[in-house]
């Protein structure tokens, strides 16, 4: 079982994110609207894993990924988005990313992706 920050400004995300984890074991630590509010949050709550969306208002989920491995330099953070483009999945990686999931994801992939990066 994993402690895990949501973050996307889709508050419908959000909701299917926490039943499929919450429905296969994991507690859901919290959850940010945007890049500004998960930075804070994750310094507040100190969760296991982020699944965390790019395209976000204030502060994009790449700036907020950079800002959250500044101050937490193991933290695992999954990138999950409708952009697929490999620019920005590059983008992610580079980052620090350890994986990233394409909206719209299958409940497996999710739970698989989860378990995966905590193996890590």
């Amino acid at each position: 079982m994993a402690r895990v920050l949501l973050v996307d400004d889709l508050a419908f995300i959000k909701r299917i994110e926490k039943r499929v984890l919450e429905g296969s074991g994991h507690e859901i630590a919290g959850d940010a609207k945007d890049g500004l509010e998960a930075i804070a949050m994750y310094k507040q709550l100190k969760p296991d894993i982020v699944i965390m969306d790019i395209t976000m208002p204030h502060v994009n989920g790449l700036e907020a990924l950079k800002k959250i491995l500044d101050f937490d330099p193991k933290a695992k953070v999954i990138m999950c988005s409708a952009i697929s483009h490999e620019k920005v999945l590059y983008q992610a990686v580079k980052a620090g990313a350890m994986e990233y999931i394409i909206k719209p994801f299958t409940t497996e992939r999710l739970v698989a992706t989860i378990n995966e990066v905590l193996q890590n």
